[in-house]
């Protein structure tokens, strides 16, 4: 691509710094094509839900606060892993104590028998614990590191029993998220970077799991190229990288960055809008070409009432004139 866009400006190949310049421009277009959504980029990953641990008992003094965020097991294993490799405490995760209605976060898991509890959120009861229940719990889940968003505009898996609910629709719902079931409803959340520049972007479900669920979700894909070993990245960065657009459709990222390298950098308006058309009309193409297994309109003979019904799904009962046997009579 890069090659067939140089010829195309009467650039010199080989050129460091202009094949710099161009392979940002590549890049752009790759990502402008990329704000409509196409087939391609569909994802599919599953999440497996973590169930609760609440064997053995624990206890916390209330002397100060750093007594308040130590948690004291007794007959408990929180840093050993179950057969699915998770262990039965982790950081981040949640914990209730008691009776305490309160819901607090794990900070650290410090042995099978001690954990501390974030300094936000420790034991705020007015008396202390001994051999007292607890359970540890998570209802937040790491998505896909390439997911930018769902397929599903209603529903977050693919059985669609778990709805797709705005934030604030979720947290009025389930304000402290304690209570533990089958995940109704599901909200993607962004909890910001740590550590690196990479967005951490999650999946809360409510009600928290009470066990372990296999839930599989649909997703478009934010790695838009792959380097020849088959690694997905977000950007072109090496001579052997492909996008994931179908062969017959490359041709498109050339014309694009060629109609923003004519309307930015040599400021040739004819040029420009002749690339930006045969741009969008590959594009249309792109959009015929739905492939085999992409919904597509059916013609479907039916009779009358079938028609109407498919037609309106939710349209109220009607009513028509009955005149003897003819064909406008009054019927439900």
């Amino acid at each position: 691509m890069r090659t067939d866009f140089l010829e195309s400006v009467k650039e010199t190949t080989g050129v460091s710094a202009v094949n710099t310049i161009v392979d940002r421009t590549l890049n752009k277009a790759l990502q402008d094509m990329h704000q409509e959504r196409w087939p391609w980029q569909e994802r599919r990953a599953t999440i497996r839900t973590i169930p609760p641990y609440t064997t053995g008992t624990v206890a916390v003094a209330i002397t100060s606060l750093t007594t308040r965020r130590t948690v004291t097991g007794t007959s408990t294993a929180w840093a050993t892993a179950n057969s699915f490799g998770d262990t039965n405490a982790a950081a981040a995760r949640k914990m209730t104590l008691g009776a305490e209605p309160n819901v607090h976060l794990i900070a650290t898991v410090d042995s099978a028998t001690q954990i501390t509890l974030e300094t936000a959120t420790p034991y705020s009861g007015d008396a202390a614990l001994s051999g007292s229940g607890y359970a540890i719990y998570q209802d937040e889940y790491a998505l896909e590191a390439d997911f930018d968003d769902v397929l599903d505009a209603r529903f977050f898996d693919e059985d669609r029993k778990i709805s797709l609910i705005g934030a604030q629709e979720l947290y009025r719902l389930y304000s402290r998220n304690h209570n533990r079931a089958s995940p109704k409803v599901a909200t993607i959340i962004e909890l910001g970077p740590s550590g690196s520049v990479s967005l951490r972007k999650r999946v809360l479900f409510g009600p928290a799991a009470d066990q372990t669920y296999l839930i599989p979700y649909r997703y478009w894909t934010t790695n838009l190229a792959v380097s020849s070993t088959g690694t997905g990245a977000a950007n072109l960065t090496a001579a052997a990288d492909q996008p994931i657009v179908p062969l017959k459709f490359r041709q498109a990222i050339v014309w694009k960055a060629l109609e923003i390298w004519f309307s930015t950098r040599q400021k040739d308006a004819t040029l420009a809008q002749d690339f930006g058309g045969r741009y969008t009309t590959l594009m249309l193409r792109a959009r015929m070409d739905r492939g085999p297994t992409q919904d597509r309109p059916r013609l479907i003979p039916a009779t009358a009432t079938a028609h109407l019904a498919a037609r309106r799904p939710y349209a109220p009962r009607t009513r028509r004139l009955v005149t003897g046997s003819r064909w406008d009579q009054m019927a439900e």
